[in-house]
């Protein structure tokens, strides 16, 4: 196994959209996730981590040690049956397979290492709790929803296009965000990391997604959407240097404009007072 981390990272993550659904919520007809008491925008961890699985399947193409384990229309338990097949798990005795498994599909999935899994749904391959874990990002200020009319110059059937005497019109509805800047949290754990194998490659590998996944991930719904900011807080050892809470407090984001945010340039983002001008930067933490 690749040599793991062995350092603790914490990190300040800004996106932004324009004109578009960011994390559509299927339970409100995929409106835009929204705080109801305080009218922020949400974008769900589960939201993020899939844009970045989605980076790392496509730059990598699913090749073994970095095949995604949660990917589109997948089968989690051909993937577990495939663990247990493999010789170094048929080896095993009874007791000693389920931990075979799990390192086997550590070793080869990289949302595995990443972001750990429940692999027991089939044959057993153990839970992994993984290094990587992001907070709900959340609007800097609040957000508002728009509903447009939208019109189709086609029916789906023969049946709808008589109803309408050949009119053939589809009406919907779409949902955008006019401009909203999200902030999310992430912690990267080095103890965790050594159960899963999560190496210097994967974390670098996790830094390049946060800073693209939105390049590969345009779609008419999402409108324009942009990493804007990545602040990395890196410490010296496994256990930290300071709490997450007090580092998070030195990254702020203030208005640079007045009235209604349209644009990224109505921000200004601040590492201890000092404008952040680059789009990833580590900051190391001393004792």
């Amino acid at each position: 196994m690749v040599n793991p981390i062995t350092k603790r990272y914490d990190f300040v993550l800004f996106f932004d959209v324009k004109d578009g659904n960011p994390n559509g919520d299927p339970d409100a007809g995929n409106l835009p996730r929204i705080d109801a008491e305080t009218g922020m925008g949400l974008v769900t961890d589960v939201c993020l981590k899939r844009k970045v699985r989605n980076y790392v399947q496509i730059v990598k193409e699913m090749e073994k040690p970095f095949d995604i384990f949660i990917k589109e229309k997948g089968i989690l338990n051909n993937s577990i049956d495939e663990a247990h097949e493999q010789e170094e798990v048929k080896s095993k005795g009874k007791g000693e397979k389920t931990e075979a498994a799990r390192q086997w599909m550590c070793s080869n999935y990289y949302d595995i290492r990443s972001f750990g899994a429940v692999m027991s749904t089939g044959k057993n391959a153990g839970q992994v709790r993984g290094p990587i874990q992001l907070t709900f990002a959340r609007s800097v200020d609040p957000v508002i929803a728009l509903e447009h009319s939208i019109t189709r110059m086609a029916v789906a059937t023969e049946a709808e296009a008589e109803r309408q005497s050949g009119d053939n019109r589809t009406m919907g509805r779409k949902y955008t965000i006019p401009y909203g800047l999200y902030r999310a949290h992430g912690f990267v754990s080095a103890h965790l990391a050594a159960q899963t194998g999560f190496s210097q490659n994967d974390l670098d590998l996790f830094w390049k997604a946060l800073q693209e996944m939105f390049d590969h991930d345009h779609s008419a719904a999402r409108g324009q959407m942009n990493t804007r900011a990545i602040i990395a807080f890196e410490h010296e050892s496994a256990l930290g240097s300071k709490p997450s809470h007090e580092l998070f407090r030195r990254v702020t984001c203030d208005r640079a404009t007045e009235g209604p945010a349209r644009e990224f340039s109505d921000y200004k983002i601040c590492f201890d007072g000092n404008q952040v001008n680059k789009i990833f930067d580590v900051v190391k933490i001393g004792g």
